[in-house]
């Protein structure tokens, strides 16, 4: 085979850095020289991947549950990659920061037109019998999905709103005393904390302070202030943040409240399920008035916060 100009300045420019790093060029050409033809198989692991469904009960359905809790935390995983890179980015520009949160919303796009795959693909019989074997497990213990909520915004909007205003110039630590997902994860008896918190809690909460620290001014919301005190035009920015916005905290914990409508809601008695959490008050907007830029939204809009989606789920349920 003729050694081709474009081959002869390739070889030159990998003997430079194998020099550069005092390593010999010819002993990694030997190395490629034995080395097998990658695979697609071996790239992604498939053999893994595919082996870590692992029910714990007969029912088949069970398996369709799994499989799509481990895609959703696949999303987030993309997600988190998206934070960090706006984030930890040197030279932020505008543009990198828009482009990044439109990946976002694709992801969270997916996750939400995605979610009638299992919501439809479980018969009720079998969820309501093998989800009862999997407490005090729950949703709720995503770390990940709380990593990009406080990676999306300052911390005190994830104060209960009950005390975000007595709580705004409190330390984080103080703050994260009164997050709001812990009332979303008390005994509908006592008013207790549930296990699913006491282990959620016992996992997570130094990653989640060490994280909202890391993100005090490099989280969106500051970002954005940031961009728009410089006299930059963050029209295109603000968009894409209402939708992120709307995407986190209506259409994906609406997509859950439907689903637990469905499978988890009997009248008059309800389903101890997801660790026994008081779901019902936790999952729709409207409650919590779960809004990361309230700066980007009116007042008519914030108070009907996930009413038209609430709505339109609650017909369709009743059809």
């Amino acid at each position: 085979m003729e050694l081709t100009p474009q081959i002869k300045e390739k070889l030159d420019k990998l003997q430079e850095k194998y020099e550069a790093m005092g390593q010999d060029m010819s002993a990694y050409l030997d190395g490629l020289l034995y080395a097998d033809f990658l695979t697609y198989w071996d790239y992604i692991h498939l053999d893994t991947l595919l082996s870590l469904q692992n029910p714990k009960t007969p029912f088949p359905d069970e398996e369709i549950f799994i499989m799509y809790h481990q895609i959703t935390e696949l999303y987030f995983k993309l997600s988190l990659h998206e934070c960090r890179q706006i984030a930890e980015h040197e030279e932020l520009t505008l543009s990198f920061f828009i482009a990044r949160i439109k990946r976002i919303n694709s992801y969270f796009n997916a996750l939400t037109t995605s979610f009638e795959v299992m919501v439809n693909g479980m018969e009720k019989e079998q969820f309501l019998k093998f989800r009862m074997s999997l407490l005090p497990a729950s949703g709720f213990q995503s770390g990940q999905y709380r990593m990009i909520e406080i990676s999306a915004t300052n911390f005190n909007r994830l104060v209960d709103k009950s005390k975000r205003e007595e709580l705004a110039n409190a330390t984080i630590e103080e703050q994260f005393e009164y997050i709001y997902w812990k009332f979303g994860a008390t005994e509908l008896a006592s008013g207790k904390q549930t296990l699913t918190l006491k282990q959620f809690v016992k996992k997570y909460a130094a990653t989640f302070l060490q994280l909202a620290k890391d993100r005090e001014y490099s989280n969106f919301t500051a970002l954005y202030h940031k961009f728009a005190a410089e006299g930059q035009d963050v029209t295109e920015l603000a968009e894409e943040l209402r939708h992120l916005d709307f995407y986190v905290n209506v259409e994906w914990p609406l997509s859950h409240y439907k689903s637990a409508v469905r499978y988890l809601e009997r009248d008059p008695v309800d389903i101890a399920a997801t660790g026994g959490t008081n779901w019902q008050k936790y999952l729709p907007p409207r409650f919590q008035k779960r809004i990361f830029y309230p700066f980007l939204w009116t007042e008519t809009q914030m108070e009907e916060w996930g009413k038209s989606w609430v709505l339109s789920v609650l017909k369709d349920l009743a059809k």
